[in-house]
């Protein structure tokens, strides 16, 4: 039981960074492949500030989003000229730079050693560390993820991001600020990023720059694209199922050196199959460009 509560709660935070990517990959239109990025900053900031001075993880863990959603607009900001093919790879960039510091500034995060030790969440001097209750605090957390980019892309501000995605031309013939629409997109995915970061860091325990490398990032994109784009449904169902798939490997009783290559042939099968058979994902409506 503990271990389907573990892979649920991880399940949870996978989803909440699907949820931030669409807002940014599915409902605007922008080629993001660095989107981890966001989640390491949140996380080792909350670690290091729980770790270090002794922090609370709630206060740790707004720092880590505020600083992760600063990223967000620092990034964005230089990119807004940039489109398609030259976005993805200055987003990839972002997630090689970012995974370079965490590795090789040991004097702040321990390089390759990581961050052991980190402190769980309390509420009035009640620690949450069993995982039942971590699981409750993370479906807090996916369901307030959800409210929030569910009013955005309902709203007046969702539909100019369609337009964005449809047409930029168009939506700046309309006199919309295209660039304002952008970075503020860039800004909240990224904050909901940091908080997944701080989640992940927070239950584990222990961090290293090895659970942030660019496949994660590209792993978060296939959730996207699996569930679906611009879909909030597609997101939950996109995580999970990318999450839960790899744990039935575990059930055959492979090695690990052969179950993880298995894991990423499994992947370019069933995406090479989607793109055949339904190209909008299994519960999208927006086929990406």
């Amino acid at each position: 039981m503990e271990y389907l509560i573990h892979i649920l709660i991880i399940a949870g935070i996978y989803t909440i960074l699907s949820l931030s990517l669409n807002l940014i990959v599915g409902y605007t239109g922008l080629a993001a492949l660095g989107h981890i990025a966001f989640a390491c900053i949140g996380a080792y900031t909350s670690s290091l500030l729980a770790l270090n001075f002794g922090i609370s993880p709630w206060m740790g863990l707004i720092v880590g989003a505020i600083l992760a959603s600063i990223l967000g607009a620092i990034v964005a900001y230089p990119s807004l000229r940039l489109k398609g093919d030259y976005l993805a790879l200055a987003t990839f960039g972002l997630g090689v730079i970012v995974y370079s510091i965490a590795k090789n500034w040991v004097s702040l995060t321990r390089g390759p050693m990581g961050l052991p030790g980190i402190p769980s969440f309390s509420i009035f001097g009640y620690q949450i560390s069993n995982a039942w209750s971590y699981l409750i605090l993370v479906l807090l957390f996916v369901f307030l993820t959800y409210i929030v980019i569910k009013n955005i892309t309902n709203s007046p501000f969702g539909r100019i991001l369609k337009g964005i995605r449809e047409d930029e031309i168009a939506s700046l013939a309309m006199g919309k600020n295209v660039n304002k629409h952008k970075l503020i997109v860039f800004i909240v995915g990224a904050f909901f990023a940091g908080i997944a970061g701080s989640l992940y860091a927070h239950y584990i325990s222990f961090i290293d720059p090895s659970s942030f490398t660019v496949m994660e990032s590209i792993t978060v994109l296939l959730m996207v694209v699996f569930g679906g784009m611009a879909s909030l449904k597609g997101s939950f169902v996109g995580a999970f199922l990318l999450v839960i798939l790899p744990e039935l490997l575990r059930f055959l009783g492979m090695p690990s050196s052969v179950a993880a290559p298995l894991r990423q042939m499994i992947y370019g099968l069933l995406l090479v199959i989607l793109m055949i058979w339904r190209p909008q994902g299994l519960m999208g409506k927006y086929k990406f460009k």
